[in-house]
Formats: structure tokens, sequence, C-alpha cells
């Protein structure tokens, strides 16, 4: 008898052009959500200024800084490479008229990234699909621009949490 999947729920909008003008907050996670892309791998990372990326990590930003060299009509306004997960805030610019240049959709970018992380890294770290959300407004945009930001502190604080529960 063959095993039922369950069926992953669309989280992407209906009928949403997802190279239209705007910002998009994006989450891509790794493979078992392992930790590639902090330097201090085995041990624990005390502070924000201890946190070194690793060599994954180093090509994780270089792939993010070309995002925009490669499509000019995005950029990348804010992003933080996280232990075992990337947020990125893109956006999707307009002409001086206000009309979308010629974009590629996010998926585009990402697929595109994610495929060349892998090839430089040798093997794929990531989750098959990654998360989205269209920012709607400009207080949308600031608290995730304040959650990117906020990030690696509320990880470090879990972290010495949990350490402290094992001692």
């Amino acid at each position: 008898m063959e095993e039922k999947l369950p069926k992953r729920k669309n989280n992407r909008i209906k009928n949403y052009d997802y190279s239209s003008t705007g910002a998009y907050f994006i989450t891509i996670c790794t493979k078992e959500r392992q930790n590639y892309f902090w330097g201090n791998q085995c041990g624990f990372v005390d502070s924000l200024t201890n946190i070194k990326l690793s060599q994954y990590g180093k090509v994780v930003d270089t792939a993010i800084k070309k995002i925009p060299i490669i499509y000019p009509a995005a950029s990348v306004e804010h992003y933080v490479i996280m232990p075992d997960h990337v947020h990125l805030l893109l956006l999707i610019q307009g002409d001086e008229s206000g009309r979308p240049m010629v974009a590629p959709t996010i998926d585009r970018i990402i697929k595109q990234m994610k495929g060349y992380i892998t090839k430089k890294i040798g093997f794929s770290v990531w989750q098959k699909l990654f998360f989205d959300h269209v920012i709607r407004n400009s207080k949308d945009y600031e608290e995730h621009v304040k959650y990117i930001y906020e990030n690696p502190i509320r990880w470090l604080s879990k972290k010495e949490i949990q350490k402290e529960e094992t001692r």
C-alpha cells in the first residue's frame, strides 16, 4: 500500500506577480536545520561580536551581495545569515515612472542564489522550498527589519537558556 505524504500548504498569494515592484521578506533554511553558516559550529557563540561566518557562511554572504549585480531591478535592503537559515528583505524596484523594471521573480532570484551556493560548496545545504512574505506597508517593513536585526540576539539568548538547562 502506498503511503500518502502530507500535502504542503501553499503559502503564496494566489495570482500575485512575484516580480512586482515591492518589498519581500524571504527565509531560506538549511536541510534538517543544520548549522552550516556560523564558524563556531561545535561550541557556543557567547556574543554577537564573537560570531564569525563559516566558510559556507561566507559563500552565502558573497551570493547575497551578488543579487543586485545579477538582477539590477532587485536590491537586498537587509539580511542576516543565521547558523541554519537566512533572512533577506528584497526590494524589486520600478523605473522613474514607477513601472516595474524587467525583473525576475522572487523564485528565480532565490533559485539562482541557492544554485550558486550549491555549486561553490559542492553539495546542497538547502531545504527544497523557502518562505516569502510580501511586505504590505511601512509598518510591516519596519517590523521585518527589526526581526532581521534581532534574530541573532534571540538565537543566542535561546542557546544560553539551553546551556543553563543542561548544567
